[in-house]
């Protein structure tokens, strides 16, 4: 299994909204933490996330997680 590349060694604090989000598995996306097809080729896909209502939300940069999308630490650990 292919180790997905660390975006950053913290996760990304977002104010989500409701709605669907795609959260970057593979972490090669550009737009950081969300997919942009960077994984095609590759056996990474991206996580949709449905959110249902407005909230902050720690979403893993370091693509280690064992809760994806969000962070547990997994960082500090690397």
């Amino acid at each position: 299994m292919a180790e997905p590349v660390v975006a950053q060694l913290a996760p990304y604090v977002q104010e989500l909204e409701v709605g669907r989000y795609f959260w970057c598995a593979c972490g090669a996306s550009k737009n950081q933490p969300y997919c942009d097809g960077s994984h095609k080729g590759t056996e990474f896909t991206p996580l949709a996330v449905k959110i249902d209502a407005p909230k902050k939300a720690y979403l893993c940069g370091c693509k280690h997680t064992k809760k994806p999308p969000f962070c547990d630490g997994s960082h500090n650990k690397l």
